[in-house]
């Protein structure tokens, strides 16, 4: 079973402090972006990328891809919207008629694991969806708007959602669809099939597998790639 696959890209990573969102960032030697796209490529069962940028993004993204990317998968650039939940609804628009399973990933998770991206369609096409995430390691409170903790959460049934997010083509884009005509906004694509009542499979993920997202992050993406 292939699948197809959404990178977004879409984002301003205002909390990276850049003038560049975090996917055009340089880590490593080549920018963030293509790191991902490479981590992607890795496995077979990839058939077409779609990556979302924003409008004002799109020749960067073309420019990154004539210099760095020779993938022999197909690489398509769409605009984005507003908010996340717009891009992706973009990206699902320009899959092919023919896409039955698609993935969701972000730009900014370059040390995605070939295994886990295959597990996620596998589970996908079984279940109809699928999200990679890992236990929380952390002890978790839930604390009052006066800053005082109001209780400590049990932790043994508290994942961190990750991406790769893997779904049958037409479960998401029906979630997709309804959110925008209920106004429906949620902040991952997971939660809108939770939000409508469809089984969603958890995939173990990797630690790895985080999302760049401040300045301490790139220091530790750089020291990955040195340890290979």
């Amino acid at each position: 079973m292939q699948a197809d696959i959404i990178v977004v890209a879409a984002g301003k990573g205002e909390r990276m402090g850049r003038e560049l969102p975090k996917p055009f960032l340089p880590v490593g030697g080549l920018p963030l972006l293509i790191h991902t796209l490479r981590a992607i490529t890795q496995s077979s069962l990839i058939a077409n990328i779609i990556l979302v940028a924003a409008p004002e993004r799109e020749a960067l993204c073309h420019d990154i891809l004539r210099a760095h990317g020779r993938f022999h998968v197909p690489v398509t650039v769409v605009h984005g919207g507003a908010e996340r939940q717009d891009s992706v609804r973009l990206g699902l628009a320009a899959l092919d008629t023919t896409s039955e399973i698609v993935a969701i990933h972000d730009a900014a998770r370059p040390f995605l694991d070939r295994e886990i991206l295959e597990r996620s369609i596998e589970t996908a096409a079984l279940h109809g969806a699928a999200l990679v995430a890992v236990p929380a390691r952390d002890t978790i409170k839930r604390v009052g708007e006066d800053g005082t903790v109001v209780e400590t959460i049990p932790r043994q049934q508290l994942w961190l959602a990750q991406t790769p997010q893997t779904f049958r083509v037409a479960l998401i884009r029906e979630a997709h669809a309804r959110a925008l005509a209920g106004g429906v906004v949620v902040t991952d694509d997971a939660a809108l099939l939770e939000h409508w009542g469809q089984v969603v499979k958890i995939v173990p993920g990797s630690y790895r597998n985080f999302k760049i997202t401040t300045p301490e992050d790139l220091l530790v993406a750089e020291a990955l790639l040195r340890i290979g």
